[in-house]
């Protein structure tokens, strides 16, 4: 058997603030540090080992992945680093309180920006203090390849040749692999592997921190998925995700 874990990132900073993260390099909220420590302890009650590790180039992933490998006493595994498994990119929303947008907007407006498939907020300007190609680690990627806004169908885009030609393979040589990164880009991955809809998918709401295991043949066939914890407070979790974007 064969396994890839997924671990969306514990809570942010901007996630406590109820903000649009997206590329904006936010650090974990102490509740995140914590969650992240929880998460691995869980992983390792649960005989889960790891030979390799993939996440993105965001500190609230990479301190999310430094927690869990600390917990399990797997800090000395290899980790590999792509710009790829960042968050979607949310454009000039980037900053802006959820609940406040929707107050704006409308409720429906702020859920197609954050779940739909093929809508993209208005791009955030090159001139913006937080903008990529302003950013020294997006320095070797290509201008064409920095993302201004994103849709969920462009972060796919972005994210899937890194899964098929990196992290996917991998299992070829590995027999455990853990993927820290964000919801989004995790959602693609997910969307990917169950073959769910793009009409479905923003339906699909990964929680913080919450071990999302995914099993294969050794033909590499997925056979079964599953989050590790308690059920019901993963589901509560769940709709505190998709509670976020709401104006009440």
């Amino acid at each position: 058997m064969k396994r890839i874990v997924l671990v969306r990132h514990g809570e942010s900073q901007w996630n406590k603030e109820n903000r649009f993260t997206g590329w904006t390099n936010v650090d974990l909220s102490e509740k995140g540090v914590e969650e992240a420590s929880n998460a691995g302890k869980l992983l390792k009650e649960q005989g889960f080992t790891f030979q390799i590790a993939y996440t993105s180039y965001l500190k609230r992933a990479i301190k999310t992945l430094n927690g869990v490998l600390d917990s399990m006493d797997l800090d000395w595994i290899p980790v590999k680093k792509s710009w790829r498994l960042n968050e979607k990119h949310y454009g000039n929303l980037q900053g802006l309180n959820k609940s406040e947008t929707a107050a704006k907007f409308g409720d429906e407006q702020v859920l197609i920006w954050r779940r739909s498939f093929d809508v993209a907020p208005n791009p955030l300007s090159d001139a913006d203090p937080n903008s990529a190609t302003r950013d020294k680690r997006y320095a070797q990627v290509p201008d064409a390849y920095i993302p201004r806004t994103e849709s969920l169908k462009d972060a796919i885009a972005r994210v899937m040749p890194y899964w098929e030609c990196e992290i996917f393979p991998a299992l070829k040589e590995y027999d455990s692999i853990i993927v820290t990164a964000h919801g989004n880009s995790l959602r693609g991955i997910v969307k990917h592997l169950k073959g769910i809809s793009d009409k479905d998918i923003v339906a699909l709401n990964i929680p913080t921190a919450t071990p999302y295991v995914f099993e294969f043949d050794d033909n590499l066939n997925l056979v079964k998925d599953y989050y590790l914890g308690d059920q019901d407070e993963i589901r509560r979790k769940q709709e505190a995700v998709a509670k976020q974007g709401s104006s009440k």
